[in-house]
């Protein structure tokens, strides 16, 4: 079997202490929107500072372990790409209702359907790929990374926009000077130094917070030092048609943005992409959802960011991502540890997001480039991009729809990607599954 890891790597011998630090930027780079979704969960369900505690831990925990299965390639699964996991936000708004209004068990059990039925649809999702010409999966891949930039923005606001300190003289300036800082590396800076940007602009902005007195570390005293993760923890799964629907809608909105970032890594790693490769990706995301059912997490699914690292860091070798894997187990396991990681500033975190963001966007106009400029092509880029970003920027436009129905129609990177599949198969006929 070919060496698919070595496919399309750059030449880069990385010693082990250079390793540790590119994959210290991965975990950073995801670890805000990774943890985010267990504070509102949490919060939603109101969940005592315990629960809230354990919830963290083992959400970072179970990311190690997505990680790891979507990295590592066996005949049923793994991509083989330089992918992190995260916590997939899709499914806050069906989790929250279905825990408020069904309880927990039957918002697990949803989980769990919702895996075995990803891995049930896999082969199927994956010979799809026809429809997904460069036209197509590089307006997905543009709106990917413009679609977030207002969370980006909301971050270095502070990230909770109803705080009264949200936009204070603070945290702008933690979150543009990280930023600038970034961006100055990657302009000045020659060697590994310029692979860890994003690493060294975070470090910067969490010491200047400190100094300036912003930075807490009463969470770190309060945190146990060992959490050993502990299946159906806080409900045993149950299962009812309603639910499991409402949890399937949210995965195939996953699968569709995962696509985009598949074929981003593949776009930068100059790897070609099989409709067997995207199998092992969605199968990976299936189990993935399956054991954060059973340890009562969320499901997992790939990080955009984490193509903006790529790209920066220059570095397309799966090692980092290996490493990172086990940080995140390590973290997980460890709660002290991951309370430290909290403190760093979401401004700064923010400041951080915009450039990495910023790269995702600018990748997929970089494949857009290749695209031949016909009309029918500039109406399936400018139709699709602008009813995703159109979307983004007013999510309570559907809201007179079904619940169900607005789980698709609020994220503007799915609504953008239908819209390029089905204007560039009226479009272009023929060409739609053949080639540009």
């Amino acid at each position: 079997m070919e060496d698919i890891q070595k496919q399309g790597a750059k030449n880069v011998e990385l010693s082990t202490p250079k390793t540790i630090l590119l994959a210290f930027q991965h975990l950073l780079a995801m670890y805000a929107g990774d943890i985010l979704v267990p504070l509102l969960i949490g919060a939603a369900l109101k969940f005592n500072a315990q629960q809230m505690t354990y919830l963290i831990s083992v959400d970072i925990f179970m990311c190690g372990v997505a990680t790891f299965l979507q990295v590592k390639r066996t005949p049923l699964t793994g991509i083989a790409l330089p992918v992190v996991l995260g916590s997939a936000v899709e499914y806050l708004a069906p989790m929250e209702h279905i825990g408020n209004t069904m309880g927990w068990g039957y918002m697990y059990g949803g989980v769990i359907a919702a895996g075995i039925l990803v891995f049930l649809i896999s082969g199927l999702f994956a010979s799809l790929r026809k429809f997904f010409p460069i036209v197509v999966t590089g307006s997905l891949i543009t709106l990917i990374g413009f679609t977030l930039i207002p969370v980006v923005f909301q971050n270095i606001g502070g990230g909770n926009v109803a705080d009264k300190n949200f936009g204070s003289s603070s945290n702008l300036i933690l979150g543009f000077l990280t930023a600038l800082v970034i961006i100055l590396i990657q302009v000045f800076a020659h060697g590994f130094i310029k692979r860890i940007s994003v690493l060294i602009g975070i470090i910067v902005g969490s010491v200047i917070a400190v100094v300036m007195g912003l930075i807490d570390p009463t969470p770190i005293s309060q945190a146990h030092w060992i959490q050993i993760p502990m299946p159906f923890y806080f409900a045993t799964p149950k299962f009812e048609w309603s639910s499991i629907l409402t949890m399937l809608l949210a995965a195939v909105t996953c699968m569709i943005e995962s696509t985009g970032v598949y074929f981003a890594l593949a776009d930068i790693t100059k790897r070609n992409l099989t409709a067997d490769d995207l199998k092992r990706g969605y199968r990976s995301e299936g189990i993935a959802a399956i054991l954060g059912g059973i340890f009562n997490t969320f499901p997992y699914s790939t990080f955009s960011q984490n193509v903006g690292i790529v790209q920066l860091s220059g570095i397309k070798k799966l090692k980092p991502i290996y490493f990172s894997a086990g940080m995140l187990l390590i973290l997980g396991l460890i709660p002290k540890f991951s309370a430290i990681a909290t403190l760093i500033p979401t401004s700064v975190l923010g400041g951080a997001m915009l450039v990495m963001f910023g790269m995702v966007g600018a990748q997929g106009i970089k494949m857009l480039a290749n695209v031949k400029m016909t009309v029918n092509n500039l109406l399936v880029i400018a139709v699709s991009i602008g009813i995703g970003l159109g979307v983004t920027t007013q999510p309570t436009l559907f809201h007179i729809l079904p619940t169900s129905v607005q789980t698709i129609l609020d994220n503007g990177m799915v609504v953008g990607c239908i819209t390029a599949i089905i204007m560039n198969i009226l479009l272009n006929g023929n060409q739609a599954v053949d080639g540009e």
